[in-house]
Formats: C-alpha cells, structure tokens, sequence
C-alpha cells in the first residue's frame, strides 16, 4: 500500500487534469499562466510538510496538485532545481478534492522567502 500523503506522480497529475472538462468562459483569468510539472513540497503554519507538485505558474499565483487536503491560509512553498531551492510564501486561496484521493489547490504569491541552499 502506498503512503497517502506521497508525492503524486507525473502520471497521477496527467489523469486527473484529462478527467476535468474545461467548459467555454469558465477561465475568467487575467494573468497568463504557463503549465509547469516539477516537485514541490507545502509547509503549513502547523509545520506540516505535504509533497505536491506543481501544475501551473503565473506571475501572481501558482496551483498545485497534492494527496490529501491543505487548509487555506498562508504556507510556504518550496522547489529545487539542482543548483537552488526556491521558497515562496503563498496564500493558499482554495483547495478542491479530485479522482483517487488528489487534491488541486491554488494560490497567490504574497513574497519570496529566500532562493538558497
């Protein structure tokens, strides 16, 4: 049995976001976001430590894609490359149950913490 709280997989975001229909006039969105699929990890004010992964960027905001629910409410965000870990404090905005247990969640940024390590 696999650990609910792992990181969902490539996979797991691909057949979650095709079983979503998008409807015609449903994006009411005035910033341009681009897809973005890496990991990342939400620490809440708790100290919980929740893995996710991304699903797209924008210059305001970011959505990601996690098992299990996140409340609303600021959290940090963290994600790496190879040469540097990148921390962004968001508010977390809201948080929707998906298929098999996944949860998509979005957010605006409120500032960068740092971009070290």
């Amino acid at each position: 049995m696999s650990d609910p709280w792992s990181r969902p997989t490539i996979k797991d975001l691909q057949d979650v976001l095709e079983s979503i229909e998008r409807r015609d006039g449903m994006e009411d969105r005035n910033v341009e976001r681009l897809e973005l699929a890496v990991p990342a990890e939400i620490l809440t004010t708790r100290g919980n430590t929740v893995s996710a992964m991304t699903r797209e960027i924008s210059r305001n905001g970011i959505g990601l894609f996690h098992k299990g629910a996140v409340s609303l409410g600021e959290v940090t965000v963290r994600m790496a490359s190879e040469t540097r870990e990148y921390k962004y404090r968001i508010l977390l905005e809201w948080c929707r149950p998906c298929d098999n247990g996944m949860h998509m969640s979005g957010g605006r940024f409120l500032s960068r913490d740092s971009s070290d390590d």
